[in-house]
């Protein structure tokens, strides 16, 4: 638990060092050169480019920080999931600022930081931790240490061939059925 819960505190620093980003970048843009005013549909576009520069920000805390330990190999898989699981986090978050922006009509500079920055915000991020933590960084080894974690007799097959005696408990008689006729 303890690991767990330190864990999800450099995840937590990673995404405010993500949200600083996100946040400044989206309302610089907001009341700049992608204003609602000169643009149409200016918020949108603010948010998508903010988002995109934070998750590479975090992309990068996340990888080789949070979840160091449990990295794969795999550069380019890895970031592909990353990437899919973090654009899944943007749309949860882009669909909070539409419904605000367009559907309920609030358009002021602290209604889209509310809907983004806050509410989007904290459902993407629930989203993005669970699905880094089982899929995107769930190391090589993850499926033996959880299956050994959990007392669970599961797991791959160990490559050296041997049985896996640490997690044996106990050996049962094997009682013979089927006697051999004399």
């Amino acid at each position: 638990m303890r690991a767990l819960l330190a864990q999800f505190v450099r995840f937590g620093l990673v995404g405010a060092v993500g949200l600083v980003i996100d946040v400044g970048v989206f309302n610089l843009l907001r009341i700049t050169v992608l204003a609602p005013e000169a643009m149409q549909h200016g918020p949108i576009y603010a948010k998508l480019v903010s988002t995109s520069l934070a998750i590479l920000a975090n992309w990068l805390g996340n990888r080789y920080w949070t979840f160091g330990a449990a990295r794969r190999p795999q550069l380019v898989r890895e970031g592909l999931e990353f990437a899919v699981v973090s654009v899944g986090g943007m749309m949860i978050g882009l669909a909070c600022l539409w419904v605000s922006h367009y559907a309920l009509g609030f358009t002021s500079l602290l209604a889209d930081n509310l809907s983004s920055n806050v509410v989007g915000l904290a459902l993407g991020t629930a989203f993005r931790f669970w699905l880094y933590r089982v899929w995107v960084f769930r190391g090589p080894g993850a499926r033996r240490t959880d299956a050994a974690r959990s007392g669970s007799a599961e797991g791959p097959v160990l490559p050296s061939g041997r049985a896996p005696l640490d997690r044996i408990k106990a050996v049962a008689a094997v009682q013979n059925r089927f006697p051999r006729n004399k």
